[in-house]
C-alpha cells in the first residue's frame, strides 16, 4: 500500500514537471538564444516591462511599500533573465539588428539598473522615516 501511494506521488510530480516544462519552453529557448529576435525584444522585453512599469506606478500610488519591494526584485531578476535573452537572440539576427539590439541592452541595463536603485533608495527612506 505504501508503495503504491509513494509512485503515485512520483506520477503526479513528473507530470506536473512536464506541464511546467512546456508552459516555459518558449522562455527557455528565448534563454538559449533560439528564439526571434523581434519577439523577445518586443514581447518579452518592452511588454513584460511596461507590465510590471504599470504594477509598481499603481502600487507607488497606493503607497502599498511590501508590493512595491516585491516588485522591485521582480524587476531585477526579470530584467537580467530578458537581458541575456535579448543579447543571445540578437547573434541570429542581420548584423544591424545585432548591434543595435546589443547596444540598446547595455543602455537598458544601465537604465534599469538606475531605477531600480532609486526605487529601493527612496523605498528604504520612506520606511525609515516613520
Amino acid at each position: 500500500m505504501r508503495m503504491g501511494r509513494r509512485k503515485m506521488h512520483h506520477k503526479v510530480l513528473h507530470k506536473n514537471r512536464n506541464l511546467l516544462s512546456r508552459l516555459s519552453e518558449p522562455e527557455r529557448t528565448a534563454w538559449r538564444g533560439r528564439a526571434d529576435l523581434a519577439t523577445v525584444f518586443w514581447g518579452y522585453g518592452v511588454l513584460a516591462t511596461s507590465a510590471l512599469i504599470v504594477l509598481h506606478a499603481a502600487a507607488l500610488m497606493l503607497r502599498q511599500a511590501a508590493f512595491q519591494e516585491v516588485l522591485i526584485v521582480t524587476s531585477a531578476l526579470y530584467t537580467g533573465w530578458i537581458l541575456v535573452a535579448i543579447w543571445c537572440c540578437s547573434s541570429q539576427a542581420h548584423p544591424f539588428w545585432e548591434t543595435l539590439a546589443r547596444w540598446l541592452t547595455v543602455a537598458w541595463a544601465l537604465n534599469s539598473g538606475f531605477v531600480l536603485a532609486f526605487l529601493q533608495i527612496e523605498l528604504l527612506v520612506r520606511a525609515l522615516g516613520r
